[in-house]
């Protein structure tokens, strides 16, 4: 068995007058999960506080984990447990994003980004749409895990951009995929090894797309605590500029 720690801090950053960011970190649940609103304020915010709310919720409801319960979204037999779980409540999330904005015309067209991590049972399975991120700190050294579901991402993956030119180029906002509230969205699943001294780094863009990896690296090793690492990400995020709400949760595995 594996016990979890975490930590998180969210910050407007310099230039945004709200934060659209929403975040949970259930460590009951092994849940932890950050949004990123779009959409402008108060529809951002809207959509990324939604979102969290129904992926939480469906996670406390499947927690006896029964295969046969009546799941929203068809089971996927190619992912375990934690898998479905965590596909079926972004499937959800995006339901109530498009309730939302059928009651209000004033929030349509928000949409947000979110990358979870769950952990259950000794195993652990992370789940993103959209930019918002989950890296894994092993040995010193930091890995991304997820791809940016962006324009930009696409475009580096292709070796068209390289990753420099990605955080300055004016598309770099761009999603490809999004929860919006219209077909459910493409959720990309992968299933984690847990070992002992593994540290996990979830954000979304408004620490990733300012800070290079290697930055973050230096910074996560640097750090000690958590709460004092995620302080001091979202510092270096705000010193080079803070231009979008910033997000990160730190965890630290302990395997027992």
């Amino acid at each position: 068995m594996s016990r979890i720690t975490a930590a998180v801090v969210s910050d407007p950053g310099m230039r945004r007058e709200g934060n659209e960011d929403a975040y949970a970190v259930r460590g009951d649940l092994g849940l932890y999960v950050v949004a990123d609103g779009m959409g402008g304020h108060a529809a951002g915010e809207v959509a990324s506080k939604l979102a969290i709310e129904a992926i939480e919720a469906f996670v406390n409801d499947t927690r006896d984990a029964d295969p046969n319960r009546t799941w929203p979204v068809p089971y996927d037999p190619a992912l375990n447990m934690a898998g479905n779980r965590l596909k079926a409540g972004f499937g959800l999330a995006n339901r109530r994003v498009a309730t939302a904005m059928a009651d209000d015309p004033e929030l349509r067209g928000m949409a947000t980004t979110a990358a979870a991590i769950l952990a259950s049972d000794g195993e652990a399975v992370v789940a993103h749409v959209g930019d918002s991120r989950v890296y894994r700190l092993r040995g010193g050294a930091l890995e991304q895990l997820t791809d940016d579901h962006s324009w930009v991402g696409e475009q580096v993956r292709a070796g068209v951009l390289s990753d420099s030119d990605a955080r300055r180029h004016p598309w770099r906002n761009v999603v490809t995929r999004a929860i919006s509230g219209g077909t459910d969205p493409d959720v990309e699943v992968a299933n984690l090894e847990l070992e002992d001294g593994d540290g996990f780094l979830i954000c979304s863009d408004g620490l990733s797309g300012v800070l290079t990896r290697e930055q973050l690296e230096v910074i996560v090793n640097e750090t000690e605590g958590l709460e004092d690492t995620c302080s001091a990400l979202v510092k270096a995020a705000n010193d080079a500029g803070g231009p979008d709400n910033i997000t990160v949760a730190m965890l630290q595995v302990d395997v027992e």
